[in-house]
């Protein structure tokens, strides 16, 4: 029969051994930390963890334009089609020397209109890069607007058309190329539709932003859209 002395020595040893275990549950190592949770009932705890990893995301570049394959019942079909940015920026670039038209220029409409997306739809039935309605499409020639090299030809025709009818005045150029030249005319001046004013100025936000690109000498400096009466007091919206 063990001892007195024995039996308490195994107590003092298990007891021991119960906080050593209970204190081992506490130890922190170095390189952790103590992160909060809430649980279902809305208990905050403290855990022990290791610390997060911390993973840096490369911001996404399309680099490929992908048209999938397209056989309507009316209208002409296509096969799918895979264009990457140089591409396209090659079909730019050829489109600015034919037609003289600077290359930042179009990439701005571009980026603007479609947000170089080649089968951008439009509610109004514009569609590709450039959004060129039905109308304007033919009147250029394009038979297929989903097509980039139809698309941005007609398109950059169609800019320098404008250009040269106001006298390269940007704005009024741009103006027409949302709502006509038609509504232009009219108004003498930027059209007083919210939605033109809108595209004028985010055209020239990104053509004038630094790093476009652009041509030394073509425009000056953006100047803002201001809201101006004439003699017979209609509303007309200049930058002069």
């Amino acid at each position: 029969m063990p001892s007195l002395g024995t039996h308490m020595f195994k107590l003092n040893a298990i007891s021991a051994a119960l906080v050593l275990g209970a204190l081992g549950l506490f130890v922190v190592p170095a390189n952790a930390q103590i992160a909060t949770s809430t649980d279902l009932d809305g208990r905050r705890l403290f855990i022990n963890a290791e610390p997060p990893v911390r993973v840096t995301l490369n911001a996404f570049k399309r680099t490929n334009i992908f048209m999938p394959p397209e056989n309507p019942f009316v209208g002409r079909s296509h096969p799918a089609v895979t264009i990457n940015r140089d591409g396209v920026e090659k079909l730019v670039r050829e489109a600015a020397d034919r037609h003289r038209v600077d290359a930042a220029l179009i990439r701005a409409v571009i980026e603007t209109e479609s947000n170089w997306n080649p089968i951008a739809l439009s509610n109004k039935g514009a569609g590709g890069l450039m959004q060129l309605i039905p109308t304007t499409a033919r009147r250029f020639g394009v038979n297929d607007v989903f097509n980039p090299q139809q698309n941005i030809d007609g398109g950059v025709h169609y800019l320098k058309i404008l250009l040269d009818r106001y006298n390269g005045n940007l704005d009024l150029a741009l103006a027409a190329y949302n709502a006509g030249e038609g509504a232009v005319d009219r108004a003498r001046g930027i059209p007083s539709f919210r939605e033109t004013r809108n595209y004028v100025q985010k055209v020239q936000n990104a053509y004038f932003r630094p790093g476009s690109g652009r041509l030394n000498g073509e425009w000056g400096l953006r100047r803002p859209i201001r809201r101006d009466l004439d003699a017979s007091g209609r509303i007309i919206f200049n930058n002069d």
